[in-house]
């Protein structure tokens, strides 16, 4: 009879079975490396070579610690989770892996069970776990509240991590590498056009923002522009307006001249004491 495991968590992967059990002793097998084929439903787009070749060497000294799961199919086995403990061994050149053998009868639960188990396994980047909820809100035909019942997550959480996926790809493949985070990313989204999240971006990057500066910048730059009364009214030059532009441009915030006939002052805002210092910057 099927196990019914359908937003269950870990506990789904790994049934709690007491080591003495035949149930356990006939899931947990010894498989030939060769006869395992991917997961069609893999979340995971992109794997840290770094982090790959520590786990290879931990695997070299101590073995595969932790099996992993698959369920089987005509060519022999289909991979559920633990696609990085498969690369490892094969790289290793080893012809044997200790495995789970779970009955799972849905391409739902197939996808479900390979979601769950990297997002409170192996930590998805913040892409590829977006990319996660939307092929099961696409392909299983789930709802968000669904989605975030099965995972175990907040509604909240799931709606913020698919807004993610509306950036430009740009921004999305830094947010991959790790050049920006997550608040980051949620921050640009504050922006309207593409253009000008990719100009913040680009910003952020390379001035190394905090997500304070980011949502102060993004605050700034949602602001009204002045009116073109209110500009005709303080009779600037097309040369002056110009350079206030430029300025407002540079610094990333409001910038007011004010022209006495060939005299004046400049005005320039911040919001914190973190802004102040960001623009001191930025002028020197």
């Amino acid at each position: 009879m099927a196990v019914k495991r359908l937003g269950k968590g870990l506990g789904a992967l790994l049934p709690d079975l007491p080591e003495e059990t035949e149930d356990r002793a006939e899931r947990l097998r010894e498989v030939p490396v060769s006869s395992v084929v991917p997961n069609p439903f893999q979340p995971r787009e992109t794997f840290d070579p770094t982090a790959l070749e520590e786990l290879k060497q931990s695997i070299a000294e101590n073995g595969v610690i932790q099996p992993i799961t698959v369920r089987e199919v005509d060519s022999g086995y289909e991979l559920i989770a633990g696609e990085r403990r498969l690369r490892a061994v094969r790289e290793l050149g080893l012809e044997r892996i200790p495995a789970y053998v779970l009955e799972v009868n849905t391409d739902e639960e197939m996808l479900e069970l390979s979601l769950i188990e990297n997002i409170q396994r192996e930590n998805l980047n913040p892409i590829d776990e977006a990319n996660g909820y939307q092929t099961l809100i696409t392909k299983c035909k789930l709802t968000q509240e669904e989605v975030a019942r099965k995972v175990g997550k907040d509604r909240s959480t799931i709606t913020n991590a698919l807004r993610i996926l509306k950036l430009p790809k740009v921004v999305q493949d830094s947010l991959v590498k790790g050049e920006i985070s997550a608040g980051h990313a949620r921050a640009l989204l504050g922006l309207d056009s593409a253009s000008e999240q990719i100009g913040l971006w680009k910003k952020t990057v390379k001035n190394k923002y905090s997500v304070r500066q980011v949502e102060n910048l993004v605050k700034k730059m949602n602001e009204p522009a002045p009116s073109k009364k209110a500009k005709a009214n303080r009779k600037l030059s097309p040369a002056l307006q110009e350079v206030e532009d430029r300025l407002r441009s540079a610094l990333s915030t409001q910038v007011r001249i004010e022209d006495r006939g060939g005299r004046g002052k400049i005005e320039i805002e911040y919001y914190s004491h973190d802004d102040l210092e960001r623009i001191c910057e930025a002028l020197e």
